[in-house]
């Protein structure tokens, strides 16, 4: 058996690079039988029927995994918004957020178009982007004739595996044909009846950028909290986090408790209020989520 790296999945096929050449694969009927799918970014071991044809018998252990996009063995999650067209939205930021910190993946924020967005959608954004940066979090401000745009994204990715996500249209596809001109990626044209894009990436791709792996996904609007309970949620907002210790409640949820440390935050300004507004929503919706048996 030899063992490689799935880097790309198109139609029940698995491309498996072992050292430069991408050997096309199919899963172990067994996979199947147990439940289980092989992802782009699994190491698997292989054994060749063939010149270019193989058959996965194994998958190593995960570190990580998402299921949309369905990728795995993830460094980090470049969560790519624009400023406009689509208008730049802190509320989807945070489910993005709080879904990428859940999987113990590093998140960087990536904010797109800001050379075609007004002076008051930048002037909008920019105390939210502020505060991200003052909880920790990376935010890199690019435009796609941004002639230092390789060079402020290259240490980021550099030996590390990156998924790129955000919404339709927002400049995923454009932001990879600038790193890799040759890719020619199609781009999407934003539908002015619905106000979002058009989905132009069809597959999960792993391609080698900047001396790191750069997954391309399918593009989504929404993310569901189905594998975070209640008692979780405060865990994947840092800014809040940091400060639950203080609360005068072990377990406090921050809502109703008297003596809550990050309420009495808020209430300062020293956490956002639109944030902790975001996390009283995603609790109820978490708390009003059937049961799962």
């Amino acid at each position: 058996m030899t063992k490689g790296q799935i880097r790309k999945a198109i139609s029940g096929f698995y491309y498996v690079e072992q050292e430069g050449e991408l050997i096309q694969c199919r899963g172990r009927g067994v996979f199947r039988n147990r439940g289980i799918s092989p992802l782009v970014g699994d190491f698997v071991s292989y054994v060749r029927e063939g010149d270019n044809d193989a058959t996965i018998t194994e998958i190593d252990e995960r570190k990580n995994e998402l299921v949309r996009p369905p990728i795995s063995n993830i460094d980090q999650a470049f969560l790519v918004f624009s400023l406009v067209e689509p208008d730049f939205s802190p509320h989807l930021l945070d489910r993005f957020l709080t879904v990428i910190e859940s999987y113990r993946i590093e998140p960087v924020i990536c904010v797109t178009k800001k050379d075609i967005a007004s002076d008051n959608a930048i002037e909008d954004s920019e105390a939210a982007l502020n505060y991200y940066r003052g909880i920790g979090y990376d935010v890199i401000e690019t435009y796609i004739e941004d002639p230092q745009l390789y060079s402020v994204l290259e240490p980021f990715l550099k030996g590390k595996t990156t998924v790129l996500a955000g919404q339709s249209g927002v400049g995923k596809s454009t932001l990879l044909n600038t790193l890799i001109p040759d890719l020619a990626l199609k781009t999407g044209e934003i539908s002015d009846a619905l106000g979002r894009g058009k989905h132009t990436t069809r597959h999960v791709e792993l391609m080698e950028v900047a001396g790191g792996l750069v997954a391309d996904t399918p593009g989504f609007s929404s993310l569901e909290f189905t594998h975070i309970e209640k008692e979780e949620l405060r865990d994947y907002f840092i800014d809040m986090n940091r400060i639950a210790p203080d609360c005068k409640f072990r377990g406090c949820l921050h809502t109703k408790e008297p003596g809550c440390a990050v309420k009495a935050k808020v209430d300062s300004g020293e956490i956002l209020a639109s944030r902790y507004k975001n996390y009283v929503q995603f609790l109820q919706e978490i708390t009003d989520r059937k049961p799962r048996y």
